[in-house]
């Protein structure tokens, strides 16, 4: 495994974004662990958080895109925080831009901030965990109602690996009903594989009996 993924598990974890123990998702599901972006709450968090993303960018998709964008809400600051690090860290100028929930009808105008899309233009678009496809089933419209743009991908934090409303992944059902190619910072197996009898900051967070609980949430639910 990369070291930037070992590095940015034990990232999710030292801020208090991955957890483990007992919770219920969105979809009513009882899972063992838990991952809530919205724990991310100071600058060097955030800034950290746009190199890990610049940093599965670049190995994923190289420079094959022009634009990034962020969905609102979470979307935002990870559109902008990953344009940073690419440009700081990888010599990568990049645009970027993102929507508003409501459409402004007074000054410029319009659904969208930032960079203008101009016909042609490949968009990266970059979510939080974000992977039963509804608030891309709302952003890809958006998109195309502002220029003939080209869906270049999708990438996440982390993949739950879960399956979708089929036999296959969710993030690949995403990925298949827009004909683009999806990818995360780490997956859940990756987490396992790390974090599984390992300390971080002296404490295992994942034992025996915790992958045993997430081992057998993957029976029922995973791919």
């Amino acid at each position: 495994m990369e070291t930037y993924k070992q590095d940015f598990i034990e990232f999710m974890v030292e801020s208090g974004v991955l957890t483990f123990g007992d919770f219920t998702t969105k979809s009513g599901r009882k899972t063992p662990y838990f991952i809530n972006t919205g724990n991310y709450r100071t600058g060097e968090q955030i800034r950290r958080l746009g190199g890990y993303y610049a940093a599965a960018i670049t190995a994923t998709f190289g420079r094959d895109f022009d634009v990034l964008f962020g969905p609102a809400y979470k979307g935002i600051p990870l559109a902008v925080t990953a344009s940073i690090a690419l440009a700081a860290e990888n010599d990568h100028e990049i645009a970027f831009c993102f929507n508003r929930k409501e459409v402004k009808d007074h000054g410029e105008g319009g659904a969208l901030v930032g960079h203008k899309l101009q016909d042609g233009d490949r968009v990266l678009i970059i979510e939080d965990v974000t992977t039963a496809g509804t608030s891309i089933r709302e952003t890809v419209p958006i998109l195309r109602a502002a220029a003939d743009i080209e869906l270049a991908g999708l990438i996440i934090s982390a993949d739950r690996m879960e399956r979708g409303t089929g036999s296959k992944g969710a993030l690949v059902e995403v990925g298949e009903m827009f004909s683009m190619p999806t990818a995360s910072i780490v997956d859940l197996a990756e987490i396992v594989e790390h974090l599984h009898n390992r300390p971080v900051n002296g404490c295992v967070v994942l034992d025996d009996e915790l992958k045993t609980r997430i081992d057998a949430y993957r029976a029922e639910y995973g791919v």
